[in-house]
């Protein structure tokens, strides 16, 4: 089928004379996940992971993919003619590099211009420059060939209480006001549906597990336009946008306002977001300030309100997730499990927890050697039968009215070998010695990342990810610009300042193809400390409380300091979680936070 479908690409790519085409995973927004409608990149390559670059020449089709999707990629590109490229690897071109290597002379590069940013599409079109070609980029190919395609979303808005929020619309508006006023920018262009959704109050549903609306937003000193699809447009979202003095006008006329905008314009916006064709549309005359939307850094910093609201949101979550952690103990070998009911039965405790509005990611639940594909997804053919040996690989989360979490635990089901416990152990040390770090203000996640890979780094091992990304508020579960990575890659934030109020995952682990994979994920907030004469200090409070399986530690490994970190940790499990579980699952939990 996929052979099929490439050979209708490159027959339309034939009709204009195109020499090769770029896919994206690419909503027109640089959306992390984009909903059914966008997923071309799938549709063309059979490749169903959520990151992933297409490019289809008349004779070759290849696709790029990082570290986390090595496995997957190779397993579901088997038999379609489409090359795996592993971004990262030795001796792998990248996209770009890949694109001029084998654009002909006068060649044609083709993609849709709404789906590949602006940054990008000007790389690209340099490329083609240097080769003495050009650009085709104002027709969607993709969906010349699909027949089939969904149609885009049309979720409901939902308006956002400022008890959630901790801060109305007028005072984020005037924040970002002032922003473009110091940067000297009367306009404001912006297509970040999570920085939309955060500036004006509302969430949405138009991407699975991630709560947007599908739409862009204009702003200057005086006006703000919100740019989305008509039918979603209620009664009560008017009055609540006129009260804040919010136009609207429809998705698709963003295009042709920006065609319009006066010359003596100074326009804000980031071209690695804002796409290709909004660019390219802008009038000649237009000055740009190419720079981060303001909003970036502002709804990375939670405020006390979101905070307390995310303190409760986990707990939630952490009842949720021990509730499972027993039935899992007590009911291992007794009954049917699989990957899938196992998640399916996570998720309906998840559904019980008052404010509960839906899964922040879909669940990666790995058995055994599954676990070891870093974003495993099990289907139907690939659904694992559980048994009451080995390791259970269970990455999750949840948002709730009052907050996002993500969690990943690592379960023993039964006996585990001496490599699985001297492995657990150290994702267990490297997750304890990352929360209690203590700093001075200013500190980059770049600074933090050596206390997560020592206990691997010592032994020759390692992770292919980062060891934590930042969290949105009732948003994209990976938000930046916080993040914990080892090394700096283009595109990455790691460099930021962590700064209080910012939340960020602890996620180390370690993965042995064909063996087993072990991660432990926690969240944590970004606070301060003591100030002496040596300069602010700040610490992390963690956020998450479900227990680190005591089953497949081995204390042996273990300093006296980092047992203690982990003893005070469960101790704090268990006083908070404790009083939401019945008798008999407070009793379990009390064995499985016992001091080692």
């Amino acid at each position: 089928m996929i052979q099929d479908r490439l050979k209708a690409l490159r027959s339309e790519m034939a009709k204009r004379g195109i020499s090769l085409y770029v896919v994206p995973t690419a909503d027109f927004h640089e959306s992390e996940y984009v909903g059914e409608h966008f997923k071309a990149r799938k549709y063309i390559t059979g490749f169903t992971g959520s990151a992933g670059t297409a490019v289809i020449t008349m004779d070759e089709a290849g696709l790029w993919t990082d570290g986390r999707y090595f496995v997957q990629a190779a397993a579901q590109l088997k038999d379609t003619t489409v090359k795996l490229f592993k971004i990262g690897e030795e001796g792998v071109p990248t996209v770009d590099e890949y694109i001029k290597d084998t654009l002909s002379d006068g060649g044609v590069i083709g993609f849709d211009g709404r789906v590949v940013n602006a940054a990008w599409g000007k790389r690209l079109s340099e490329i083609a420059k240097e080769k003495h070609g050009s650009m085709y980029v104002n027709e969607d190919l993709i969906d010349i060939i699909w027949t089939d395609r969904p149609p885009m979303s049309k979720a409901p808005v939902m308006i956002f209480d400022n008890k959630y929020t901790g801060e109305d619309i007028s005072s984020k508006l005037k924040r970002v006001r002032e922003q473009m006023a110091q940067k000297g920018a009367t306009l404001h262009l912006m297509s970040s549906l999570y920085d939309i959704a955060w500036l004006l109050n509302v969430r949405g549903g138009d991407i699975s597990y991630v709560p947007v609306v599908l739409s862009y937003l204009a702003l200057s000193q005086d006006s703000c336009i919100w740019f989305l699809q008509e039918e979603v447009v209620t009664e009560t979202l008017k009055a609540y946008l006129d009260k804040n003095g919010i136009q609207t006008r429809p998705y698709d006329d963003f295009y042709e306002y920006v065609k319009h905008i006066d010359e003596k314009e100074t326009v804000l916006l980031n071209t690695s977001i804002v796409n290709y064709r909004i660019c390219d549309s802008l009038p000649d005359g237009v000055k740009v300030i190419d720079a981060e939307d303001p909003t970036v850094v502002m709804k990375a910093v939670k405020n006390e309100v979101q905070l307390e609201n995310l303190r409760k949101a986990h707990l939630k979550d952490a009842v949720a997730m021990c509730k499972f952690m027993y039935w899992l103990k007590t009911n291992i070998g007794k009954i049917p499990m699989t990957e899938i009911s196992a998640s399916d039965y996570l998720a309906s405790l998840r559904a019980e927890q008052e404010g509960f509005l839906d899964l922040s990611f879909a669940t990666i639940c790995g058995y055994a050697d599954h676990g070891a594909i870093v974003h495993y997804s099990a289907t139907e053919e690939s659904d694992r039968q559980l048994k009451p040996e080995s390791l259970l690989l269970v990455d999750s989360g949840g948002h709730y009215l009052e907050g996002t979490t993500d969690i990943t635990r690592t379960f023993a089901l039964g006996p585990v070998t001496d490599e699985m416990k001297d492995m657990f152990t150290r994702v267990c040390r490297s997750n304890m010695n990352l929360a209690n770090a203590r700093f001075k203000e200013g500190c980059s996640g770049l600074n933090f990342d050596i206390l997560a890979r020592e206990p691997f780094w010592e032994i020759g091992m390692d992770y292919n990810h980062g060891t934590g990304h930042g969290v949105g508020y009732v948003l994209n579960v990976h938000e930046g610009p916080n993040s914990f990575h080892w090394k700096q890659y283009p595109g990455r934030t790691a460099e930021r300042v962590i700064e209080e109020g910012m939340v960020t995952t602890d996620e180390p682990g370690i993965y042995l193809e064909g063996k087993f994979g072990i991660r432990t994920e926690n969240e944590l907030i970004c606070r301060k400390g003591e100030k002496n004469e040596y300069g602010q200090f700040m610490y992390f409070e963690n956020l998450t409380y479900v227990p680190i399986d005591l089953d497949a530690i081995d204390p042996n490994q273990m300093t006296d300091r980092e047992k203690g970190y982990l003893n005070a940790y469960h101790a704090r499990v268990y006083e908070l979680v404790s009083p939401f579980l019945n008798d008999e699952e407070a009793q379990w939990l009390k064995k499985y936070t016992r001091a080692i």
